[in-house]
């Protein structure tokens, strides 16, 4: 069921983009109401909505069908917190959004796997974990950006999802009493994201009674990054290095992918030391 989710949210990107004749810097569609196609229930995607109109990332919006779906279009520009964000010096993957719709599907799949709770490291604004607490799953929102968390703090009027502001690598992950956690790396690994999720494993595998968690990686197909030399989109080494086992991996589309054939893969792995 998730699969193909997946599949027609792809497919609705697709038709979006041949449609498309904006001239923003992002931009992304969430339906208007609950379909065939997207079963997505209706509260939901009024949460999701309300997410992306009160996000002032977002400056404008508009409605659309695309296919035979009718969607409310959203616009924007990252620019200034992509310029603040690469302003730290631990910073090791500027801001980058995937589609608020892509991050619901990962979690229903995290969600589907089993995993208790979602922390979603170098978080942006937030859309991972705010889609896990839509979802029921508890969620953290780690963020070394003090303007990206400062946004973060206006959207949790709709739900907690409880961000901090701290550098991933040193943040005690002990306080939080975790289960059975999925951690998202925010970045490609060849665009930051290899050191932030070693640094993160290395406070990880120092909480003793933490045996079981998940690590979920955004990858590329791109040929203008470097190839990992044992793939897996770019994480092959550092998922052979920590001994992780790969679960499934999934395709959703994302900001960086809008005019690209290939949508960004989503690496799902877990560790049982």
């Amino acid at each position: 069921m998730i699969e193909e989710l997946a599949k027609n949210l792809v497919n609705l990107k697709k038709q979006f983009v041949t449609i498309y004749d904006g001239h923003s810097q992002i931009q992304e569609i969430i339906p208007i109401s609950e379909s065939e196609l997207l079963p997505i229930p209706q509260k939901n995607l009024e949460l999701m909505h309300s997410f992306a109109s009160m996000n002032p990332i977002y400056y404008n919006s508009f409605e659309k069908t695309v296919g035979d779906v009718p969607c409310i279009v959203y616009e924007g520009d990252i620019n200034k917190y992509w310029l603040n964000s690469i302003q730290y010096g631990s910073s090791h993957a500027p801001f980058s959004p995937t589609w608020i719709l892509s991050a619901y599907v990962m979690v229903l799949l995290a969600k589907e796997i089993g995993f208790k709770e979602i922390i979603d490291i170098g978080s942006g604004d937030g859309r991972i974990a705010f889609c896990a607490k839509v979802l029921d799953l508890e969620s953290y929102s780690i963020e070394i950006d003090d303007m990206l968390v400062e946004l973060q703090n206006k959207l949790i009027t709709l739900i907690d999802f409880h961000p901090y502001c701290s550098d991933a690598t040193i943040f005690d992950y002990s306080t939080l009493n975790l289960g059975y956690p999925a951690f998202f790396i925010g970045g490609l690994a060849q665009m930051g994201g290899n050191e932030l999720a070693s640094g993160v494993l290395e406070k990880i595998h120092l909480i003793s009674d933490l045996k079981k968690t998940g690590w979920v990686f955004a990858g590329t197909t791109s040929q203008k990054y470097p190839v990992d030399s044992k793939n897996k989109s770019g994480w092959g080494t550092l998922i052979e290095k920590n001994n992780l086992n790969t679960i499934q991996s999934i395709s959703l589309p994302t900001a960086w992918t809008f005019h690209e054939s290939d949508e960004t893969p989503y690496i799902f792995t877990q560790s049982l030391d």
